[in-house]
């Protein structure tokens, strides 16, 4: 790894770009500082030289300590455990910076976030509409500025979002939402349609844009698993370790092997519940409500057993910077393998089931759509771009906890429909209750925590962790006070909405639920 990062910072310092302040950042991570004009050469030299993309920008009030705003742009080095940290510096009173939106489709999503919450303007963005807050917002309130008060009193006056409009003979409009039956979070979807036809699929969310970035920088470090792991509550497990590693990455804290195999034993306890209600919940949406009714009840089955090994179904209160809250006893080890043992067997056969079924293949093969060149420009992430033909999982590729010691199989699929996001689920589950299994056969003896050392303010770092949907980042800042100066997280959700618009192109209006369902992307995930 030093002889990969040394050659790195070797050819960055052999080009003719401007660069400052080049430097390794172990354990996999080279920075640079560079003016803000510099930023689209820099941009284009790492993609054209590593196959790197911003996988994630960050925005960051530094005024205060700096003078100016600092952004942050994390180029993932395609193949190797390697990231390129790039800092740019944007003047308070010049706050424009060059955009990236025609270079890659994710930047244009981050620039419009950081306009929205930061005020800061991407020159030559080619959409800068509302993202997270809606066009009733004060127009000059940018709520993550450190002087940023409460906003004044407002409403929405009706004003409606602007849409794009797609007109033809026989074209016409459905709006579904932001309410809808059942218990789920709001999102407006608005299709365009030629008969039954989807023609244009347009999503508005962030209808409950919670502030949860701003909280964190409010509350205790010590406090801080606990936000992060209700940031979507499917994903607590995932949250909690992205945000742990993000901190023990700050203070080069190495964690004791036993907590390393439990982090994945609860990793993978929860990655198993969810696919396996996602499958059962698929195969409901082509009408096959005996498959799910079977997978809803292995589930609860996880659910409980979840609930005896760390007292809380969703696996809450479990991890902790520098290890883990919870130890497993004989007893609990025994009663964790006899229990996956017998789900997955049970989950095997509600699969041989539904694949045997002539009507839910119909509905699955060739619904849905979504090519990989399509899934690679929108830098899709997680079991959708495996589907899609994307050999990508940062359990392999950027190993974490125990994953180096146990790494997975990775599933992948080109035919990128339905069919084959329900096989990545499939495999992925299967995987899931192997690696239970290896973990808990191989837990080291020793002790579950390490103390976490006091943090310098102005530290920064991140953490990544493969959830069930994809990727989750989290990039901490530390402040005065045992408090956070910036926390930014990327839930996969917020990469993959917009491939749901391509995907339910030329599928009819019926299709939408089943292919909306085998994505199954997080509203609390993206509006934060």
């Amino acid at each position: 790894m030093p002889d990969l990062m040394n050659g790195i910072v070797r050819q960055l310092r052999a080009t003719t770009l401007k660069l400052t302040d080049l430097r390794m950042h172990p354990p996999r991570e080279v920075r640079v500082s560079l003016e803000r004009d510099e930023l689209p050469a820099v941009a284009d030299y790492v993609c054209d030289r590593f196959c790197a993309r911003p996988e994630l920008i960050v925005a960051e009030d530094t005024r205060a300590e700096r003078g100016a705003f600092t952004l942050r742009y994390l180029f993932e080095l395609e193949g190797m455990d390697l990231f390129i940290v790039a800092s740019v510096a944007v003047p308070e009173d010049d706050r424009r910076f060059p955009s990236l939106a025609t270079r890659w489709y994710l930047a244009s999503r981050f620039e419009r976030e950081i306009h929205d919450l930061f005020g800061l303007v991407p020159t030559d963005h080619p959409d800068l509409r509302r993202l997270p807050l809606h066009q009733f917002w004060p127009e000059t309130y940018h709520p993550l500025l450190k002087d940023a008060s409460a906003p004044p009193e407002f409403a929405d006056d009706g004003t409606p979002f602007p849409f794009r409009r797609v007109e033809g003979e026989g074209i016409y409009e459905i709006t579904v939402g932001p309410v809808h039956a059942g218990t789920i979070e709001p999102g407006h979807f608005r299709f365009s349609v030629e008969g039954e036809t989807i023609v244009n699929l347009e999503t508005r969310l962030y209808f409950v844009h919670k502030g949860i970035e701003r909280l964190f920088e409010t509350i205790p470090l010590t406090r801080g698993v606990e936000l992060a792991e209700r940031i979507s509550g499917d994903s607590s497990v995932a949250h909690a370790l992205a945000f742990c590693q993000a901190l023990e990455s700050l203070a080069g804290l190495q964690i004791p092997p036993r907590a390393a195999y439990v982090r994945v034993v609860l990793l993978e306890l929860e990655r198993l519940y969810n696919h396996i209600a996602d499958v059962g919940a698929i195969c409901t949406d082509t009408g096959f409500a005996v498959a799910n009714a079977h997978a809803m009840r292995i589930r609860e089955e996880m659910l409980r057993l979840n609930a005896r090994l760390a007292g809380h179904r969703l696996l809450r209160g479990t991890l902790m910077p520098g290890g883990v809250r919870c130890d497993f006893t004989a007893e609990q080890i025994a009663d964790a393998r006899e229990t996956v043992r017998r789900a997955a067997i049970d989950f095997d056969e509600v699969v041989e089931i539904a694949l045997s079924n002539g009507l839910v293949l119909d509905r699955l093969h060739g619904t849905g759509y979504l090519s990989r060149q399509t899934a690679r420009k929108l830098q899709v992430v997680g079991l959708a771009a495996r589907a899609s033909g994307i050999d990508r999982d940062a359990r392999r590729d950027h190993p974490f906890a125990a994953y180096a010691d146990l790494p997975p199989h990775v599933p992948v699929y080109g035919e990128g429909d339905v069919w084959a996001r329900l096989m990545v689920r499939i495999e992925e589950a299967r995987e899931a209750a192997n690696l239970i299994m290896r973990a808990l056969d191989g837990l080291p003896e020793g002790k579950i925590s390490a103390p976490l050392p006091a943090l310098p303010a102005g530290a920064s770092g991140f953490g990544l962790v493969e959830g069930w949907r994809g990727p989750i980042w989290h990039w901490l800042v530390t402040g005065e006070q045992d408090r956070l100066a910036r926390a930014k997280i990327k839930d996969p959700s917020f990469a993959n909405w917009p491939a749901l618009h391509y995907a339910i192109l030329k599928n009819i209006v019926p299709d939408f639920p089943l292919v909306n369902k085998s994505f199954n992307l997080s509203y609390a995930g993206n509006d934060l």
